[in-house]
């Protein structure tokens, strides 16, 4: 065994995608000392993503105040990678936790977003992939792209930055300097929700009162992203409405109609930014694992990326899993050679996840030894 790639989702609630890399790299090592083993983190675009990237692929963590969620100063980062990437986290200057006590969403801006993309514009970055978990906002995008050039006006022509409370507001938006602050550059934003702008399963009624919206302030944070989008249809003729458009309070919407930019999944990012097809080359086997393995787990999914990626290579996969549901059979169809219950005995999620450090070394090793015996010759 000359390479193994060990790239696990997280085990929900408890451990950490960077940690179950580190207990299976470490029974990898001990089965085959010598070969090449490659830990890859997975993070979904949300708090963690900026790590996971630079865990994975190296690059410099860069550090600046912007503007937080409630208009304040607040410390935030950014990641800057080798082939001058950047990767920003939408929690790190828009995110719930920095709203405090407060959950007034309809009050939020994603401004401080924008300074990082800036910022990060400035120092050099020719690609920004931007993580849309965790924010506390409902404004479309709508500060990110002010902060960028963008100029809002409302109806006597004066300019202001729009909140979700405020979208109704718009009356035109200018785009001529964000235009050419985003020339030539490439923005990709992590995106694992499948909701529209607006509507019943849009970005106010299904995450707003996440953030802290009653109904009433739902229907009229719903009634400004819609008009938001009538907007950006007229002055920059985009129809922003489609699947993803109202991930993070509609930034999915700004992505495509400010940035020019597209909504990937989030591991395909991940998978891009980590090279993870030329990692592949030469390796002898995939190992990854998640807390529950089923039918989704192969609909947009770690492990069902990866293993798209990996077959197309001709490289096995095998994945470990707190639990398997469902029959397992299309996964081994999608490219997966065999998956694995860490769990030793039948037992209660609440006692079973007490044990999954040290179930996934043991399930990890088991397999690795399995290998290494049948590499040796046992009949």
């Amino acid at each position: 065994m000359r390479k193994i790639i060990i790239i696990p989702d997280s085990f929900k609630g408890t451990l950490s995608s960077k940690d179950a890399c580190c207990i299976m790299a470490d029974a990898a090592r001990k089965i085959f000392p010598h070969a090449d083993v490659i830990q890859v983190p997975i993070a979904d675009g949300g708090e963690g993503t900026v790590d996971a990237a630079l865990s994975a692929i190296g690059g410099k963590k860069v550090r600046l105040r912007v503007t937080g969620p409630l208009f304040n100063e607040v410390d935030s980062f950014y990641g800057l990678l080798p082939d001058g990437t950047a990767v920003i986290e939408m929690a790190a200057a828009a995110g719930l936790p920095l709203m405090g006590d407060s959950r007034d969403v309809g009050t939020a801006t994603t401004y401080g977003v924008g300074e990082l993309m800036r910022h990060a514009l400035a120092h050099g970055a020719r690609r920004i992939v931007l993580g849309l978990g965790g924010s506390a906002t409902n404004e479309g995008g709508c500060g990110a792209a002010a902060a960028l050039g963008a100029v809002f006006r409302d109806s006597i022509g004066n300019k202001f930055i729009p909140t979700g409370e405020s979208l109704r507001s718009i009356v035109s938006v200018e785009t001529e300097k964000i235009r050419a602050a985003m020339q030539g550059i490439r923005v990709e934003a992590m995106c694992d929700v499948h909701n529209p702008l607006c509507g019943e399963s849009g970005a106010a009624a299904v995450f707003a009162p996440q953030k802290g919206a009653d109904e009433r302030t739902v229907h009229e944070l719903d009634d400004g992203l819609r008009h938001l989008a009538d907007v950006i249809a007229h002055d920059i003729g985009k129809a922003v409405d489609g699947p993803g458009a109202g991930a993070a309070g509609g930034m999915g919407a700004g992505v495509i109609a400010f940035f020019n930019g597209r909504l990937v999944r989030g591991i395909d990012a991940l998978l891009g930014l980590a090279n993870f097809d030329k990692m592949l080359l030469g390796a002898d086997i995939v190992l990854t694992g998640e807390g529950r393995f089923d039918r989704q787990s192969l609909m947009g999914k770690a492990v069902g990326g990866i293993a798209k990626r990996a077959q197309k290579a001709g490289v096995p996969v095998v994945c470990a899993a707190g639990a398997i549901e469902d029959d397992i059979a299309e996964a081994y169809r999608a490219g997966i050679a065999a998956v694995f219950s860490i769990n030793r005995a039948p037992m209660p999620f609440e006692e079973a996840v007490c044990h999954t450090r040290e179930n996934l070394a043991d399930t990890t090793e088991n397999f690795l030894r399995l290998l290494k015996a049948k590499q040796s010759g046992y009949r």
